[in-house]
This record gives structure tokens, sequence and C-alpha cells, in this order.
């Protein structure tokens, strides 16, 4: 183990972590070799800020209803400012239990039941649901793939916005699963077909501190002049592996789009639980040197998976990775659709999301992309990475 692995690695079996002790569940395993790559969550304990201040609270006893500090809304305003080089203001904030809730929220607030949204394909499933759930109509336009770099097909994007009346896209940035940190033109050239066609914009932007290998986020509101029409939501839950705390920030610059969504929530009555806002405080305030560990583990991660598969299986096709710690890998050289779930899952015994997962059905019944998550060990990404070759030659 390397010197931050001994200080934060996990080992979460038996701990109630959904990636680990969901196995036999999810994937009917409870195979003690089972390697889980799946779900978003790192195997690393938070900063220890994290700890404190929660163990702070709890010698406290003071667990009522809360009342968020002015120190909590200036942690995630500082934070922006200094990570992203974006000032946002405190009256834009509000708070969901979760980014994926949010997304949810601001549909049902910003379109009607029948009302067309859009989506970059593939993408994180839980877009699709939150259209096709809600009553939405889900169109999609297909990223361009070459070679395993993805771009965005910005005619493609336009038509079927105008074809379809689309009122509401919901992007990812960076983008999950193929790993890109969309650059400022690419953003401006989306902001703009969206502005001409009166498209509402849903920001999905909560990998954005996990910038690899120079690369930089760049904040959809900070793009360009989109803030009449964009919302952007983030949180501390993948950058500082908190995701049980249900806590997700929204940024909504525009007054009309506040109000609509102010009104929407109010039926919910939906209220923050004081150990997220502790938590999250915590960590935007002391948690930047450890995120900075981070990324380093997961970009020798990167390096050390594709050095091993380029040299056992080079016909594999990996994705560069940009953006988050989920490596986008496509087996089709090797491996049929119909093969690949008994070829990874079973003979490797890997827990991972397959790419069909991230495409509507149609669409995504002959893919043969599985998704790595690379936050954790490095004889996990290792061990992993050797399987894959061993079974892919066989």
């Amino acid at each position: 183990m390397n010197e931050f692995e001994q200080r934060y690695y996990a080992d979460r079996r038996g701990s109630g972590a959904i990636k680990w002790d969901g196995l036999k569940f999810l994937f009917g395993s409870d195979d003690a070799d089972m390697i889980s790559m799946w779900v978003a969550d790192m195997d690393f304990h938070s900063p220890e800020c994290v700890g404190e201040a929660l163990k702070k609270l709890g010698e406290s006893g003071e667990f009522g209803y809360y009342m968020p500090s002015p120190a909590y809304f200036q942690a995630f305003l500082d934070w922006e400012e200094k990570r992203h080089g974006y000032k946002a203001e405190r009256e834009w904030m509000r708070t969901t239990p979760g980014v994926v809730a949010g997304i949810f929220h601001f549909v049902g607030a910003f379109t009607e039941p029948g009302d067309a949204c859009i989506i970059l394909s593939p993408c994180y499933y839980p877009f699709m649901e939150a259209v096709e759930e809600t009553g939405r109509r889900l169109v999609c336009s297909m990223l361009k793939n070459e070679d395993g770099l993805y771009s965005i097909d910005f005619a493609d994007f336009e038509r079927k916005i105008t074809e379809n009346d689309v009122k509401v896209f919901i992007l990812c940035s960076p983008h999950n699963p193929v790993g890109r940190i969309w650059t400022r033109e690419e953003l401006t050239e989306l902001m703009d077909i969206c502005r001409r066609h009166g498209v509402k914009v849903i920001s999905d932007e909560i990998h954005q501190d996990l910038e690899l290998f120079g690369h930089k986020h760049v904040p959809t509101l900070a793009s360009c002049d989109c803030a009449d029409f964009t919302v952007s939501l983030t949180a501390a839950s993948k950058t500082f592996n908190m995701a049980s705390f249900n806590h997700s920030i929204a940024l909504i610059p525009n007054k009309e789009l506040q109000e609509k969504y102010d009104a929407y929530l109010k039926h919910m009555h939906l209220s923050g639980a004081k150990p997220g806002f502790v938590a999250v405080q915590a960590a935007y305030e002391g948690g930047a040197v450890w995120l900075d560990q981070v990324i380093a583990q997961v970009e020798g991660n990167v390096r050390l998976l594709e050095g091993i598969l380029r040299e056992g299986a080079p016909e594999v096709v990996i994705s560069p990775l940009e953006g988050t710690y989920l490596q986008w890998i496509d087996l089709g050289a090797y491996v049929k659709p119909g093969d690949l779930k008994a070829v990874v899952q079973e003979k490797c015994k890997l827990a991972v999301d397959f790419g069909h997962q991230f495409f509507t059905p149609e669409m995504g019944k002959e893919d043969t992309h599985i998704r790595l998550n690379l936050a954790t060990s490095e004889d996990n990404v290792r061990r992993a990475a050797e399987r894959l070759v061993k079974a892919l030659n066989e």
C-alpha cells in the first residue's frame, strides 16, 4: 500500500456499504473474491475534518430543528471561487436531498407531463428515469465516439430540440460515464443552442471537483451568458465520499426560476438534516489537501489499468478519463454483447456497471462497454485488470 492508502483505504465489507454488502442482492454473489467497482463512491475514509465536526456535533447532544449558519453557505461559495474561479451568490443557493432528487424536482418545476427533455447519450441512467418516471418524453442526442473519445454532435442536438419541441436539457458536466470535461467552447455552443430555442438547462456538476491530468472543469453558469435559463446542481458527496448524507446544493441565479422552484417544492415540506450541513461545511473548509491526494491516487490507478490492458489486451478501447473516477471501457473487440456479463461478472468476478444501463433499452442492447470505479486501492485495480486480460485472451 502507498502512503495515502495506508492512511485512508477502508475495507468496507461488513460496514453496511451498498457497494460491497449489496453484492448478493444486486449481483447474485457473496463470493469473498468479488471486486466491487460499480457504484460511484470511494473505498477511502472521508477527510478527518468531517469526522471531527460530526464528533463535536455528537458531543453537543443538540439534534433539534436546524437553520444552517452563514458559515455553511460561505464555505461553499469560497470553495467555488478558489477551486473553479467562479463567484456564485448566496441568494442563488438551495439545498436538495441529493443531486438526483434535485433533477427530479427541477424537471417537475420546469415542465409539464408530456413535455420533451433532452440528454446526451450515453448518460447517467437516473437522467432517463427523471424524465420517464415523471411522465415527460425522453429525447436522446448521441455523442460522437471516435475510438473512445467522445464529442457532441451539435447539429443533431439542435435538430432533436426543434423536431421535438424540447423544453429542458439535462446536462452532465463532467460527463458520466464517458469521462469528458466539456470545454468552455463546447458548453458555450450548447448554451447558445438552448438560448435560441427557449430550452431551460439543468446542469449536473456533482463530479466537478474530480479533475484529472490537468483538465479543468468550467462551471456551466460561468461558461457564458446563460444564467437566465440555467440551474446547476453539485454536492460534496462524490468529492469527499459523503453520499449517505443525502445533501446537495443547487444554484439558481434567475429570480423567476427561483420562484418556480420554490413554489414547486413548497408542498413537499422538505428540510435538511443538521449532520449533512455540518459535514458539508467541514469538508469544504478543510478537505482540499485530502482531495488532492485522492486525485493523485485515481490518476495512478488510471495509469496502472491502462498499462496492464494495453499490454495484455491491446484492442480494448479505453476512453480518456478527464474527470470523475469512473473509467469507460469497450470490450467489444473481444466479447459479444450477450456474453459480457458471463465474462466480466461471472468469470472475472467483477461487479461493474454495464454499458447498456447508460442507454435506452433499444440503443443499449448491443453495447459492450463497462464502467469501472477507480476510487479504490491499487491492488483492487491491478487484480481487476489482470483478471480482464486473462479472460479476454481466453
